[in-house]
């Protein structure tokens, strides 16, 4: 890229976001439509607070915010193990409270609970898809196709994997439910720092990464409250193995995206963005290694699945497709949300981490290249319009160490309050459903 279109590249991604932003505000307030109470996003503009823990919320993301710089710091004298555990509380701590900041502790769960104080989306959440289990996983699996067009929204959605966990473990209710999405969310920022370490990142770059994961109002905001968090944290997993340089780790990868491709049809993302990284730092050769490895294994998982238990991946793909375009999808004009759907989730992700992630693109850090074509492709497919702040939760670790490869550490201590107090305005003013 030339210097000067490289020194405009950020005002003019600047532009875009407000442009987008605006326009979705004028249309929704003149004409109505585009499928969302506040387009480009998802959330809706409903100020509230639970007093308490609003200020608990307040004092643990200030608090994550002095300590952000200091963890990222590569000199810190902490164990690896300790220093995993004290990126986890970062996490937490802030994560917990800004849940509770609205409703109290049932913020952490309302989202699942189908009763009269639940959400109003928990009916299309994956406990409202329980009674397709009755007669036992192997049925719905078997069945699983047939079964999408009678399923809850987010069941319908997915692959069965996540279902069949939950069946496994036994969960039926709101709270363990919300527990294990918890669980997951809290897990990422570290799954996020050994992202790093597998690209061959710095220590210092790779503690900013995990840091960057941390405290992204993404993460805090709808990982904490959204199945999807178990997604993003399968997906890391899976990403971590597909880009390392050991061979024995990279085919381990290939099978760990088939796995992550039958919780989320999104996953095979991920693929592409390795395929891509791998690309441009390693060449063509070893790229198309990586892509066919990936595809041998995610044929060799779904045909076995079929051949073993009845499972139909194409029926359920369709299935799914077409429950998903006579959804509120329908209402989401395509012309507006290739625009929108990026802008949400580069907001969501926060700011100063999406900033960061553009200028890893611009100068071709592999993982911002690959991130850059995964959503260039997923924004032009049209298949998730809207609801990328949460549905796409699974690219924030990818980005965050996209970003961690531009960011000076000196800049963590600007970010990372930045960052929070983003969460924080969210939380407060937007009710964010997740």
């Amino acid at each position: 890229m030339p210097p000067a279109a490289a020194r405009l590249l950020l005002p003019v991604a600047g532009v875009v976001v407000v442009a987008t932003v605006v326009t979705g505000t004028v249309i929704r307030q003149t004409l109505g439509g585009l499928g969302t109470e506040t387009p480009p996003f998802v959330m809706a503009y409903e100020p509230d607070a639970e007093l308490l823990w609003a200020l608990l919320a307040v004092g643990s993301a200030a608090l994550a915010s002095w300590a952000a710089p200091r963890l990222a710091r590569p000199g810190l004298g902490l164990s690896p193990a300790a220093w995993l555990t004290a990126l986890t509380g970062l996490t937490l701590a802030p994560g917990l409270a800004l849940g509770a900041a609205r409703n109290g502790p049932l913020g952490w769960r309302e989202i699942f609970l189908l009763t009269e104080d639940g959400s109003f989306e928990a009916k299309n959440e994956y406990l409202a898809g329980l009674p397709a289990l009755s007669y036992g996983p192997g049925y719905f699996v078997d069945r699983f196709a047939e079964l999408v067009p009678s399923l809850a929204v987010n069941v319908a959605g997915h692959p069965p994997a996540l279902m069949l966990v939950i069946d496994a473990l036994g969960i039926t209710t709101a709270g363990e439910l919300a527990a294990l999405c918890i669980a997951a969310a809290v897990l990422t920022p570290a799954l996020t720092y050994a992202l790093a370490r597998s690209l061959a990142m710095p220590v210092g770059q790779a503690r900013i990464a995990g840091v960057l994961a941390a405290l992204s109002p993404m993460l805090l905001l709808f990982g904490i409250t959204s199945a999807d968090a178990i997604f993003m944290a399968v997906g890391a997993a899976a990403a971590i193995l597909l880009v390392s340089r050991r061979p024995v780790l990279r085919v381990a990868g290939w099978v760990g995206l088939a796995v992550a491709s039958f919780f989320s049809w999104a996953l095979l993302a991920l693929g592409a963005w390795a395929a891509v990284l791998v690309l441009v730092r390693d060449g063509p050769r070893r790229a198309l290694v990586l892509a066919a490895g990936c595809g041998a294994a995610v044929l060799a998982l779904n045909g076995g699945l079929a051949l073993l238990a009845g499972y139909d991946p194409i029926g359920a793909l369709r299935a799914t497709e077409a429950y998903y375009r006579n959804s509120v999808a329908s209402r989401r004009p395509y012309k507006f949300w290739l625009f929108g759907s990026p802008v949400a989730f580069a907001v969501a992700l926060g700011l100063p981490t999406a900033a960061g992630a553009l200028i890893a693109a611009r100068r071709r850090v592999p993982a911002g290249v690959g991130l850059a074509v995964v959503i260039g492709v997923a924004s032009v497919a049209g298949f998730t319009k809207a609801e990328t702040e949460r549905i796409w939760l699974p690219f924030v670790p990818l980005a965050c160490v996209a970003a961690a490869a531009v960011i000076p550490p000196g800049h963590v201590r600007l970010v990372a309050p930045l960052l929070a107090a983003q969460a924080v305005v969210f939380v407060l003013l937007f009710q964010t459903i997740w």
